[in-house]
Protein backbone atom coordinates (compact mmCIF):
# COMPACT_ATOMS: atom_id res chain seq x y z
CA UNK A 1 0.00 0.00 0.00
CA UNK A 2 3.11 2.47 0.98
CA UNK A 3 6.30 2.84 -0.13
CA UNK A 4 7.21 4.57 3.35
CA UNK A 5 10.18 2.48 4.80
CA UNK A 6 10.16 1.80 8.62
CA UNK A 7 13.13 1.58 10.66
CA UNK A 8 13.42 0.46 14.55
CA UNK A 9 16.41 1.58 16.28
CA UNK A 10 16.68 0.11 20.12
CA UNK A 11 19.10 0.98 22.10
CA UNK A 12 19.43 -2.35 24.19
CA UNK A 13 20.52 -3.82 23.02
CA UNK A 14 21.61 -1.45 20.16
CA UNK A 15 20.17 -2.44 17.42
CA UNK A 16 19.31 -0.83 13.72
CA UNK A 17 16.86 -2.64 10.82
CA UNK A 18 14.86 -2.04 8.44
CA UNK A 19 10.96 -3.38 8.86
CA UNK A 20 10.89 -4.65 5.41
CA UNK A 21 8.54 -7.28 6.03
CA UNK A 22 6.11 -5.19 7.85
CA UNK A 23 2.80 -4.39 5.73
CA UNK A 24 1.37 -1.04 6.05
CA UNK A 25 -2.22 -1.18 6.00
CA UNK A 26 -3.47 2.46 6.64
CA UNK A 27 -1.55 5.77 6.78
CA UNK A 28 -2.45 9.50 7.11
CA UNK A 29 -1.26 12.50 9.08
CA UNK A 30 -1.55 11.02 12.77
CA UNK A 31 -1.43 7.28 12.62
CA UNK A 32 0.42 4.97 10.61
CA UNK A 33 -0.89 1.32 11.26
CA UNK A 34 0.88 -2.04 9.94
CA UNK A 35 0.30 -5.61 10.46
CA UNK A 36 3.75 -8.08 10.66
CA UNK A 37 5.16 -11.10 12.00
CA UNK A 38 7.82 -11.69 14.53
CA UNK A 39 10.96 -11.42 13.24
CA UNK A 40 12.00 -14.31 15.51
CA UNK A 41 10.28 -17.36 16.49
CA UNK A 42 8.03 -16.70 19.53
CA UNK A 43 6.79 -19.15 22.08
CA UNK A 44 3.36 -16.77 23.11
CA UNK A 45 2.76 -15.13 19.82
CA UNK A 46 3.65 -14.80 16.32
CA UNK A 47 2.32 -12.22 14.25
CA UNK A 48 0.69 -8.51 15.01
CA UNK A 49 -1.05 -5.38 14.03
CA UNK A 50 0.85 -1.90 15.43
CA UNK A 51 -0.36 1.76 15.07
CA UNK A 52 2.27 4.54 15.38
CA UNK A 53 1.05 7.04 16.65
CA UNK A 54 2.99 9.95 15.18
CA UNK A 55 1.62 12.84 17.56
CA UNK A 56 1.80 10.96 21.45
CA UNK A 57 5.55 9.62 21.12
CA UNK A 58 4.07 5.91 21.42
CA UNK A 59 3.50 2.32 19.32
CA UNK A 60 0.56 0.36 20.53
CA UNK A 61 0.43 -3.27 18.84
CA UNK A 62 -2.27 -6.03 19.05
CA UNK A 63 0.09 -8.94 20.20
CA UNK A 64 -1.70 -12.77 18.56
CA UNK A 65 -0.88 -16.16 19.81
CA UNK A 66 -0.83 -18.40 16.98
CA UNK A 67 -4.28 -19.05 16.75
CA UNK A 68 -5.54 -15.35 16.41
CA UNK A 69 -6.11 -15.10 19.82
CA UNK A 70 -5.38 -11.44 21.95
CA UNK A 71 -2.71 -12.01 24.06
CA UNK A 72 -2.06 -8.32 25.04
CA UNK A 73 -1.58 -4.95 23.75
CA UNK A 74 2.01 -4.10 23.78
CA UNK A 75 2.88 -0.05 24.42
CA UNK A 76 6.05 1.45 23.61
CA UNK A 77 7.53 4.65 23.92
CA UNK A 78 8.87 5.99 21.87
CA UNK A 79 10.95 8.80 19.34
CA UNK A 80 9.77 9.04 15.61
CA UNK A 81 12.64 11.03 13.05
CA UNK A 82 11.83 11.79 9.68
CA UNK A 83 14.18 11.43 7.12
CA UNK A 84 13.75 12.48 3.25
CA UNK A 85 17.63 10.81 2.92
CA UNK A 86 16.68 7.41 4.05
CA UNK A 87 13.37 7.55 2.60
CA UNK A 88 11.66 6.76 5.70
CA UNK A 89 10.58 6.95 9.56
CA UNK A 90 13.14 5.81 12.06
CA UNK A 91 11.48 4.82 15.24
CA UNK A 92 13.78 4.54 18.32
CA UNK A 93 12.38 2.58 21.21
CA UNK A 94 12.65 4.69 24.15
CA UNK A 95 12.26 1.49 26.18
CA UNK A 96 9.84 2.26 28.78
CA UNK A 97 6.81 -0.25 27.91
CA UNK A 98 3.37 -1.05 28.67
CA UNK A 99 1.55 -4.20 28.67
CA UNK A 100 -2.01 -4.46 29.13
CA UNK A 101 -4.01 -7.72 29.26
CA UNK A 102 -7.40 -8.43 28.10
CA UNK A 103 -8.44 -8.67 31.48
CA UNK A 104 -7.40 -4.84 31.94
CA UNK A 105 -4.24 -5.49 34.28
CA UNK A 106 -1.46 -4.10 33.36
CA UNK A 107 2.35 -3.43 34.35
CA UNK A 108 4.92 -1.44 33.79
CA UNK A 109 8.57 -2.99 32.13
CA UNK A 110 12.02 -2.08 30.91
CA UNK A 111 12.02 0.69 33.56
CA UNK A 112 15.61 -1.35 34.25
CA UNK A 113 17.08 -0.85 31.10
CA UNK A 114 15.97 2.85 30.46
CA UNK A 115 17.93 3.31 33.87
CA UNK A 116 20.94 1.71 32.23
CA UNK A 117 20.44 3.68 28.70
CA UNK A 118 20.77 6.88 30.71
CA UNK A 119 23.34 5.60 33.06
CA UNK A 120 25.30 4.45 29.71
CA UNK A 121 24.60 7.92 28.26
CA UNK A 122 22.76 5.95 25.37
CA UNK A 123 19.97 8.31 26.11
CA UNK A 124 19.77 11.85 26.15
CA UNK A 125 18.25 14.23 28.75
CA UNK A 126 15.77 15.02 26.43
CA UNK A 127 14.75 11.88 25.18
CA UNK A 128 14.58 10.74 29.18
CA UNK A 129 12.55 13.07 29.55
CA UNK A 130 10.32 12.64 27.11
CA UNK A 131 10.11 9.38 27.42
CA UNK A 132 8.92 9.87 31.20
CA UNK A 133 6.40 12.14 30.31
CA UNK A 134 4.70 9.81 27.50
CA UNK A 135 5.06 7.40 29.73
CA UNK A 136 2.94 9.18 32.55
CA UNK A 137 0.72 10.11 29.82
CA UNK A 138 -0.04 6.97 28.70
CA UNK A 139 -0.76 5.27 32.46
CA UNK A 140 -2.86 8.76 33.25
CA UNK A 141 -5.11 7.62 29.80
CA UNK A 142 -4.93 4.12 31.50
CA UNK A 143 -5.98 4.72 34.39
CA UNK A 144 -8.84 6.61 33.81
CA UNK A 145 -9.79 4.40 31.61
CA UNK A 146 -9.02 5.63 28.49
CA UNK A 147 -7.02 3.46 26.97
CA UNK A 148 -9.77 3.22 24.07
CA UNK A 149 -8.90 6.31 22.05
CA UNK A 150 -6.04 3.90 21.40
CA UNK A 151 -7.55 0.97 20.75
CA UNK A 152 -10.23 2.55 18.23
CA UNK A 153 -8.11 3.01 15.35
CA UNK A 154 -7.76 -1.09 15.10
CA UNK A 155 -11.76 -1.09 14.30
CA UNK A 156 -14.42 -2.24 16.07
CA UNK A 157 -13.23 -5.52 16.63
CA UNK A 158 -10.70 -3.92 18.80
Amino acid sequence: MDKLKIYRKRLIPAEYILLDKDVITQRDADHIITEWKTLHHKDDFDHGTSCYFLNDGIKVSKFFREDGSLLYWYCDIVQYDFSEDMGGLTVTDLLADVIIYPSGRYKVVDLDELAEANEQGLITNEQMNNCLRQLNNLLTMIARDKFDKYQAVFGPQA
